[in-house]
C-alpha cells in the first residue's frame, strides 16, 4: 500500500452492483451538469468585461485612468489595482458562500431538483440587471443575485450527480460538472473578444446578459429532472417507487444489492436531527478535514487569477486588449481538453494520481512564471511580446494540469466520502470554502500583485508544494467504491484509522441496526 493510498476497490460494476450507463442517466446528467456552465460563463465574463475599456470608462473610470495614463507614475503591476473592482468582482462569493448554507435544509428537506431549480431562476433575475445596469449598484445587484444562485447550484448539482451514477463511473459523470465550468468559461471568453469590436462600446451589456440562455436551459430542463433514488427513500422511506427510479438509472431489474444499502444509509440518515453539528463528531473528522481543505486547496492553487483576471494579467504584461481576451480564450481551450482528458482516465487511474499528476504541473507552471517576471517584467516599461506569449504557454500548461486533476476532483472527492446521513452538510461545506476563499482571493489578488509583483505566483507555487503533500499522505483512493460502502477507507488508512479508533464501534453499530430496518423494510427479489 502507497503511504496515504488505502486502496479499496470492489469487484467489477461497483462492489458487485449491476448495471451501466443508460441513456436516462447521461440525459438527466447532462441537463444538471449544464449548470457548470454558469458558474464557468459568471467567471469568464467578469474578467473580460473588467479589462474592456469601455466597460471600465463607464463604471470604473479611476481604472481606466490608471491604465491609460501616465506610464512611469503607476507600477506595472499596479494598473488595475481598484478596491471598487474588487468588491465588484468578488462581492458574487460572499452571497454564494451564505445561499450555499440554506441551500444544504432546502437540498435536504425539498429535494436535489427543488435547489437546481432556485438557484437557476435567481441566476436569469441576476442577468437581467446585468445587462440592464446603469451604475455600479445595479452591477452589484446583478454580482448578489448570480451568487445566490450559484450557491444553490453548486450545493445541489455535484450532489445529485454522485447519487445518479453507477459508482464504477462517477467519476467520469462528476467531472463533466466540471467541464461544463469551463465550456462556460470558454463561452463567456469567446463572447467577450466578439463583443468588444462592437462600436458603441456597449458590447460588454450583451456579455452581463447572456448569462440568462444557460439559466433559462437549467432552470427549464430541471422542472422535469427525475429526483435521485437516495433523497426518495430518504424523504418518505418509499423503498418502491426508489427501486422503480434506480432500475431504470440502471437499465436491470437486479438492482437489489444497491437499494439495500441506500436504505441502510437512509434508516442512519434519518436519525440525524442536525447534519451540521452531527459533522463535527470525531467518526466524521476525515470527511469534514478533507471537506475544508480539498476546496481551500483548490483556490491557493491560483486558478482564479486565470479565470477571471486572465485578460487583465495579460493586459497587464503589454498585451493588448483584443489579444489579452484571445489569450483568456487559449487557455481556456486547453482547459477544456483537459476536463475531457479527466472524465477519460479518473475511473481507470483514480482520483489520488491525477491530484498527484496535476500538483506536480503547476508547481513547476508557477514557479517559471514568476522566475519569467522577475527577469523580464519591471516596474515599468513593456515586457517583449516573446516573453508574453511565453507565458500564455505556462499558463496553458498550468490550467492544463489544474482541469484534468484539482478542478473536477474538488467536486467529485468531497460528495463521494461523505455518507447519506451528512452528505448534504459536507456539500455545503465544500462550497462555501470555495466561495469563502474565491472572495478572499478576488479581494487581494490586484492588491497582492501591486505590492508582491513576481512573488505572487512564487506564493500560489508554494501552496500547491503543500496541497501536493496532503494528497501523498492523507488522502486515500476511492475509485469505484459505493458512496454507501466508503467507511471501509478510513478503517484501512495509515492514518485516518487512528482518528476514527474510538469512533468505529460506534459506526458498527449503527450500521447494524440500520441494516436490520432495512432488511425488514426492503422488499427482495426471489
Amino acid at each position: 500500500m502507497a503511504i496515504g493510498g488505502a486502496f479499496v476497490e470492489g469487484p467489477a460494476g461497483g462492489a458487485g452492483y449491476s448495471g451501466r450507463v443508460t441513456s436516462f442517466v447521461v440525459l438527466s446528467c447532462i441537463v444538471a451538469g449544464s449548470g457548470g456552465i454558469l458558474f464557468g460563463y459568471d467567471l469568464g465574463i467578469s474578467g473580460g468585461v473588467t479589462s474592456m475599456e469601455s466597460f471600465l470608462k463607464k463604471f470604473f473610470p479611476d481604472v481606466y485612468h490608471q491604465m491609460n495614463g501616465d506610464k512611469a507614475a503607476v507600477s506595472n503591476y499596479c494598473r488595475f489595482d481598484s478596491e471598487l473592482l474588487t468588491v465588484f468582482t468578488s462581492s458574487l462569493y460572499v452571497a454564494g458562500l451564505v445561499a450555499t448554507l440554506f441551500a444544504s435544509t432546502v437540498t435536504t428537506r425539498y429535494g436535489r431538483r427543488a435547489s437546481i431549480l432556485i438557484g437557476g431562476s435567481v441566476f436569469i433575475a441576476g442577468s437581467a440587471f446585468g445587462g440592464a445596469a446603469v451604475n455600479v449598484y445595479m452591477l452589484l445587484v446583478n454580482r448578489i443575485l448570480l451568487g445566490i444562485g450559484l450557491g444553490f447550484t453548486n450545493q445541489s448539482i455535484p450532489l445529485y450527480l454522485s447519487e445518479m451514477a453507477p459508482p464504477q463511473y462517477r467519476g467520469a459523470i462528476n467531472n463533466g460538472f466540471e467541464l461544463c465550468i469551463s465550456i462556460g468559461i470558454l463561452i463567456a471568453n469567446v463572447i467577450n473578444y466578439g463583443v468588444q469590436k462592437i462600436e458603441g462600446g456597449w458590447g460588454w451589456r450583451i456579455s452581463l446578459s447572456m448569462a440568462a440562455v444557460p439559466a433559462a436551459f437549467l432552470t427549464i430542463g430541471a422542472i422535469f429532472l427525475p429526483e435521485t433514488p437516495s433523497f426518495l427513500i430518504q424523504r418518505d422511506g418509499n423503498v418502491d417507487e426508489a427501486k422503480m427510479m434506480l432500475q431504470r438509472l440502471r437499465g436491470t431489474t437486479g438492482v437489489q444489492k444497491e437499494l439495500d444499502d441506500l436504505v441502510t444509509a437512509s434508516n442512519i440518515s434519518r436519525a440525524i436531527k442536525n447534519p451540521y453539528r452531527n459533522i463535527l463528531k470525531k467518526k466524521y473528522r476525515p470527511q469534514l478535514v478533507i471537506a475544508l481543505l480539498i476546496p481551500f486547496f483548490n483556490q491557493v492553487t491560483g486558478i482564479n487569477v486565470i479565470n477571471f483576471y486572465a485578460p487583465v494579467m495579460f493586459r497587464t504584461i503589454g498585451l493588448g486588449e483584443s489579444a489579452a481576451l484571445m489569450s483568456a480564450v487559449v487557455t481556456r481551450l486547453c482547459a477544456t481538453v483537459a476536463n475531457i482528458v479527466a472524465m477519460i482516465v479518473v475511473d481507470k487511474f483514480g482520483r489520488r494520481k491525477l491530484l498527484l499528476v496535476g500538483g506536480v504541473q503547476m508547481i513547476l507552471s508557477q514557479f517559471t512564471v514568476g522566475a519569467i517576471l522577475a527577469v523580464k517584467f519591471k516596474d515599468h516599461g513593456v515586457m517583449d511580446k516573446e516573453y508574453g506569449y511565453l507565458v500564455l504557454i505556462i499558463m496553458c500548461v498550468f490550467v492544463a494540469g489544474f482541469a484534468w486533476s484539482w478542478g473536477p476532483l474538488t467536486y467529485l472527492v468531497p460528495t463521494e466520502i461523505c455518507p447519506l446521513e451528512i452528505r448534504s452538510a459536507g456539500q455545503s461545506v465544500v462550497i462555501a470554502v470555495i466561495f469563502l476563499m474565491t472572495f478572499v482571493i478576488g479581494q487581494t489578488f490586484l492588491n497582492m500583485l501591486c505590492h508582491l509583483k513576481f512573488g505572487t505566483f512564487f506564493l500560489f507555487g508554494g501552496w500547491v508544494c503543500v496541497m501536493t503533500l496532503f494528497v501523498f499522505f492523507f488522502l486515500p483512493e476511492t475509485k469505484q467504491l459505493p458512496m454507501e460502502q466508503m467507511e471501509q477507507v478510513w478503517r484501512k488508512h495509515w492514518f485516518w484509522k487512528r482518528i476514527i479508533g474510538e469512533g468505529e464501534e460506534e459506526v458498527d453499530q449503527a450500521q447494524t441496526g440500520a441494516g436490520a430496518i432495512a432488511m425488514s423494510t426492503t422488499p427482495h427479489s426471489s
